[in-house]
């Protein structure tokens, strides 16, 4: 069964609904670049509004480790998503902190998924998105025949572009490292805001008569 992350995510009271209809992770956008940033300083309840059960997920890019780890401590957050140019041994230095990482990386045409290999030991997820000249949220897919190529032993996260309309495509793809999606722009009203019965929809084709 395809879990599901809801990504991009600034208002409370949008994370409450959100979360009330039960994915398996909320992300929080931390690069300042992103018109989803959660601001130097979020409100709290943007956190606390996350129940048990359901991961909080931190986004950053090319930040600095120690920034990272002292977010990831005062905001509550269970994962890491790494969506930069982070080396192995950054991931690796993150991950000793017992934090699960989740490294991004950007897909095309002549992508090879063999590059992979030196992050195999530093992190526990990758989280493969689509190329742009600007990271997340652009509502783009990536030619999803590539996973075809992949074969690592790693568990991996599928982003850019995925609408209310593609659970059955979803449902359809056959790799055993297929974890998850991460879903944003493409559910949204307005930047960092969420339409619950979308994403309520979504979930519900992409969990239920899974193929």
């Amino acid at each position: 069964m395809v879990r599901v992350k809801v990504c991009g995510m600034t208002d409370p009271l949008n994370v409450k609904e959100i979360a009330g209809i039960k994915p398996d992770f909320v992300g929080f956008i931390f690069f300042p670049g992103s018109p989803r940033y959660v601001g130097e300083k979020p409100d709290m309840t943007l956190f606390h509004n996350v129940p048990p059960g359901i991961k909080r997920i931190g986004v950053f890019l090319n930040e600095d480790n120690h920034k990272i780890l002292d977010l990831s401590i005062h905001k509550g957050l269970d994962m890491i998503q790494l969506h930069g140019n982070e080396s192995p041994v950054t991931c690796l230095q993150l991950k000793s902190s017992g934090l699960k990482i989740i490294k991004a990386f950007n897909i095309e045409k002549d992508f090879n998924f063999e590059s992979l290999n030196q992050y195999m030991p530093a992190c526990d997820y990758f989280l493969f998105d689509s190329k742009s000249e600007k990271p997340g949220g652009n509502g783009m897919k990536f030619n999803w025949e590539k996973l075809k190529e992949y074969s690592l032993d790693k568990p991996f996260f599928l982003s850019g572009g995925i609408g209310p309309e593609d659970a059955s495509v979803i449902k359809s793809i056959r790799n055993k490292g297929f974890f998850a999606v991460d879903i944003n722009s493409r559910f949204e009203t307005a930047h960092g805001i969420k339409d619950v019965a979308r994403v309520k929809t979504f979930i519900k084709a992409s969990k239920n008569d899974w193929l």
